[in-house]
């Protein structure tokens, strides 16, 4: 009966918000403004770390197990109606600590003591990482590789479902930046390389989230990030500078973004770093006038870590801190992470006065806190802050872990399989070489219970390294597991030292096949920056040696990036990449080495050949031309975007055009293709279409993907995919930095089957 009262109460909460419209919410944003001061209003744009509010040593260090000050909490929240916390200190902590730390938070609006009702926000960005038990899913350029918006959105749920169990209403996620820079420290947290990719990943992500309903117990509000730019610094390094033309700004970076709003996000982050010369969060172009103008963005944007701050500090664009905060606001950022308590009153302080003067105006300020009243709103958290545990029975479930367990095996990817040594036969005697596969961190990078993941101790319960899954497949008596390799961090840069690789050789005499597993310390933002793609020259003298012995070896890589792997890749007869493959990783890969599951992850990038040269998928002609001969030899990747294995084959034939051209903006061709599994597995295959503009105004891509759907097929079946190609698929940007689709000869391809077709 208690849950019942719960669930109809729930209900009840849910009905008497959605039948209000957003306008109407809109409306009810605008009325609820005008009840509150400046200053009030002010510290709604306003949002602190945990830490803030938490009780500290005489050091300022941060009490163990936490403890909320309860004076601080009471000058933040209720004297200074500050509307916005997140965080969640120095690591995850369990629903119980959630619940009294989210209860207090709220008390105060509860009891009535303020007029807004705070929210909270926090970085799940591949599972519910900072809550203990919950269900790590791979990263997001694993993520990618399964090319299954489907599961995004499922990925989406259970994260939301999970999130919400903590009381946290507001998750920074999905990242949107576009993967294209490898060096950067976060590539990882990336969907790939491939606007269209991102875009209908993004979109599942978003709508799993946010559901059909943002005032449900179960979803949460998710948060597009890093608005604009942010993932392709000229340096590599996290946090500087990029220049991106107009054109390629509009065509390639902007796209995801676009898409993520269609789908209903309504909080956005804004780009750290500086593009073109303009730091992100005073690009009033890019956040006003596209963002919230053009594509009629109706939530509100925040800052990244003190990046106000960071104006005067860092970017040397604003004179002082007062400065900062009027260029930053007046540009379109809604919500500052200030994020400390020791700076928080000044942010307050300086605020008013820029209101005083007139350098904010009330207009702008209203605005601001409009949009963030409005998405508060939209949460239904003036009537409903955080729901009863009664009510998140799934929370850690097996159904769950299942559900991590198979986006894990459906984004591994297959890239190297020579003579068909995969699957593995049970009965032979394995040796599993690899720091990378004995211990969690590994499998799951950064963000993963702590900021940067490298702390063992918070490790999931229960969840099995790579080592203890194949013992677990095999019996312990058919693995022999050696470390290999030591990796650690010495002044913040990763070090490899390789072990007793005599002693390898001698143990590898004994086994039947080879598994070696590389990994890399987990790192982002600032901590993650490095200076080359190249593997330490440890792996590479452990690979040669160990295929010196005759073994047949299957290399297993877990990077956040595509590390040049062209020294060793020859000696490895069978490659996986196994991404960042989450608490679950493991058994998915070992399920795949053993042919329990089919391998069907395709790369969401082109892997690198060499460290100095970034390829990309789309290139024109001119960077396929050879200087070396006549030939278009010059783009050569380790592998293409694109690229994934299987242990089962398929074949596309009949590609077929339903007319030869185009006639107008509304008309359309349907292009059919039939795919078969040819082999004796049952199998996915990610169909992939592809569109090149044989001649244009500006220089065409090779090609541009422009549609894909992921099928399964038993052996010996087929079926038939269809794309519909309109105008809008042949759109590009133009001479002008506008879109444009241009009359003239297309070629359409997929599955190395190839059709021609007009614009008129």
């Amino acid at each position: 009966m208690k849950f019942l009262s719960l669930l109809l109460c729930v209900l009840l909460v849910k009905l008497s918000y959605s039948q209000n419209t957003d306008a109407q919410l809109q409306k009810e944003a605008k009325r609820r403004l005008k009840q509150l001061s400046t200053e009030e209003k002010i510290a709604q744009t306003c949002q602190l770390t945990l830490d803030a509010v938490l009780k500290v040593d005489e050091k300022g260090r941060v009490l163990e197990p936490l403890q909320l000050d309860e004076v601080k909490l009471k000058e933040v929240i209720k004297t200074n109606n500050v509307g916005s916390i997140l965080n969640v200190s120095s690591h995850n902590l369990d629903l119980k600590t959630w619940a009294t730390i989210t209860a207090k938070v709220h008390q105060f609006y509860q009891l009535g003591e303020t007029k807004t009702p705070v929210l909270y926000g926090v970085d799940a960005i591949h599972g519910a990482n900072y809550v203990i038990g919950g269900t790590l899913f791979p990263q997001e350029i694993g993520l990618a590789a399964t090319w299954n918006p489907a599961l995004a959105e499922e990925m989406g749920k259970i994260t939301a479902y999970e999130t919400r169990a903590s009381g946290v209403p507001w998750n920074f996620s999905p990242v949107l930046d576009l993967g294209r820079q490898p060096l950067w420290s976060r590539y990882f947290e990336t969907l790939g390389e491939d606007p269209f990719l991102v875009s209908k990943m993004g979109q599942g992500l978003v709508k799993g989230y946010q559901g059909k309903s943002f005032d449900d117990p179960y979803t949460v509000l998710s948060c597009m990030k890093h608005f604009v730019g942010y993932s392709y610094p000229n340096s590599g390094r996290d946090r500087t500078p990029a220049w991106i033309p107009e054109r390629q700004m509009e065509e390639l970076f902007l796209p995801p973004f676009k898409s993520a709003v269609e789908a209903g996000a309504l909080s956005v982050m804004i780009n750290s770093g500086d593009v073109n010369g303009i730091p992100g969060h005073i690009n009033h172009h890019l956040i006003t006038e596209v963002l919230k103008n053009r594509w009629g963005f109706k939530g509100f944007a925040v800052s990244d870590w003190e990046d106000f701050r960071m104006l005067h500090t860092v970017h040397k664009v604003a004179k002082d801190q007062k400065e900062a905060i009027i260029l930053a606001f007046n540009a379109g950022v809604d919500m500052s992470m200030v994020p400390y308590y020791t700076t928080y009153s000044e942010y307050l302080k300086l605020f008013k006065e820029a209101v005083d003067e007139g350098r904010i105006s009330k207009k702008r300020l209203d605005d601001a806190v409009a949009r963030i009243l409005f998405v508060k709103l939209k949460l239904g958290l003036y009537k409903k802050q955080v729901y009863n545990s009664d009510l998140y029975l799934k929370f850690g479930s097996q159904e769950f872990k299942n559900a991590a367990r198979a986006a894990a095996q459906e984004s591994i990817t297959l890239l190297k399989n020579d003579n068909n040594l995969l699957p593995l036969s049970k009965n032979e005697r394995i040796l599993l070489i690899g720091e990378a596969a004995d211990n969690l961190i590994f499998q799951n990078g950064a963000w993963t219970h702590t900021w940067q993941g490298v702390d063992t101790a918070y490790n999931t319960v229960g969840a099995l390294t790579i080592r203890q899954a194949f013992e677990k497949q095999i019996g312990a008596k058919n693995l022999h597991f050696e470390k290999g390799y030591d990796l650690s961090l010495v002044d913040g840069w990763e070090t490899c030292n390789l072990l007793d690789v005599n002693w390898l050789k001698i143990e590898a005499k004994m086994a039947d096949k080879i598994v070696v597993c590389l990994g890399e310390m987990p790192a982002t933002e600032k901590p993650g920056d490095i200076r080359s793609l190249n593997l330490p020259v440890a792996y590479v003298k452990l690979i040669q040696e160990l295929a010196s012995t005759g073994k047949r070896i299957v290399l297993v890589t877990m990077f956040g990036k595509p590390r040049i792997v062209r020294e060793i890749e020859p000696f490895a007869t069978a490659v996986f990449n196994g991404y960042l493959p989450g608490d679950y990783g493991s058994e998915a890969l070992v399920d795949l080495v053993y042919g329990k599951e089919n391998p069907s992850g395709k790369l969401p990038f082109t892997y690198p050949k060499y460290d100095g040269v970034i390829e990309h998928y789309d290139y024109t002609n001119a960077e396929a031309k050879s200087g070396k001969n006549e030939l278009n030899q010059a783009h050569d990747p380790q592998w293409p975007f694109g690229f994934g294995m299987s242990y089962t084959s398929f074949s596309y034939t009949n590609l077929k055009l339903s007319k030869n051209a185009i006639q107008g903006e509304n008309d359309f061709i349907t292009a059919e293709i039939t795919v078969t599994n040819t082999g004796k597995t049952k199998g996915k295959e990610t169909v992939q279409w592809y569109i090149t503009d044989d001649f244009a105004s500006i220089a065409p891509a090779n090609k541009r993907l422009k549609d894909f759907e992921k099928i399964e097929l038993n052996p010996g079946e087929s079926k038939t995919v269809s794309f519909k190609i309109s105008t809008s698929s042949l759109e590009f940007v133009g001479l002008d930095n506008k879109w444009i689709s241009e009359k003239g000869s297309f070629t359409i391809s997929v599955g190395g089957q190839k059709g021609s077709f007009e614009l008129k």
